[in-house]
């Protein structure tokens, strides 16, 4: 436990322990954690249907690049 707690205190990470005396131990998200630094992720804007088309063509995009 006091592993864990090192480890979630060097990242800056929020944590709580919980442990169960008849459940054998479960490390799977710690791994998850330490083994894929998550970023984050910015999804791109779709373009709406009727909103211009981005090719410039002054057309709606369901007009013009929506095929």
């Amino acid at each position: 436990m006091n592993e864990v707690i090192a480890i979630f205190k060097e990242n800056d990470w929020k944590y709580a322990i919980k442990l169960d005396p008849d459940k054998p131990e479960d490390i799977i998200d710690l791994e998850i954690l330490l083994n894929n630094p998550s970023e984050t992720k910015v999804a791109e804007k779709k373009v709406g249907r009727n909103e211009p088309c981005p090719c410039g063509s002054g057309k709606k995009y369901k007009k013009c690049c929506d095929k």
